[in-house]
């Protein structure tokens, strides 16, 4: 299943590469145990235990979180629409958190240059959890595991898309929720 969830993020981002897929138990360990740093401090790897908490937080803010990957266009796309939601709806305490797909082992070489080439200012994680059959259905069970993938949430409502956005799109759907 785990090889279907690929497959689906390949097709769904046009990708044409192959990516890496093979990491020591070793390198694999350390990349869990330690984080990237970035001009804005850390770029946090996490498995699905770790991502939960930016999944459920009760509180006064509304959350608009983004699976994406460098390797997937539509994602790289929609990314400055999600900073400028960010930038500005701050005052309605909109937080925007991105949550990379990539390989760990990719981290250094592709995710922390794209995100300080593109001055991403939003908070970033990595998802490390080889158990996609697990946690795809506990992020939604509406999502097949293509990306990219956005939830939008508060304490009192959730909304789940397996799409990208436009602007105008995405705007619309944060203001609906606020």
């Amino acid at each position: 299943m785990l090889s279907i969830f690929l497959l689906m993020l390949c097709i769904a981002c046009g990708n044409n590469t192959k990516e890496e897929t093979s990491v020591t138990a070793s390198e694999e360990k350390k990349e869990e145990t330690a984080a990237a740093p970035t001009e804005a401090g850390l770029i946090p790897i996490v498995d699905y235990d770790g991502l939960k908490p930016y999944l459920t937080k009760n509180n006064d803010s509304t959350y608009v979180v983004n699976f994406w990957a460098t390797w997937c266009k539509p994602c790289i796309k929609e990314m400055p629409y999600f900073e400028r939601i960010q930038a500005e709806y701050a005052k309605e305490k909109v937080q925007v958190v991105f949550v990379s797909l990539d390989f760990p082992d990719k981290i250094n070489t592709q995710v922390i240059p794209f995100i300080e080439k593109n001055n991403i200012a939003s908070k970033v994680i990595l998802l490390d959890d080889n158990d996609a059959n697990s946690w795809i259905p506990k992020v939604s069970k509406e999502w097949s595991g293509a990306i990219p993938a956005t939830i939008l949430y508060n304490a009192k409502e959730r909304i789940f898309y397996e799409r990208s956005f436009t602007y105008e799109e995405l705007k619309k759907e944060v203001t609906s929720i606020l």
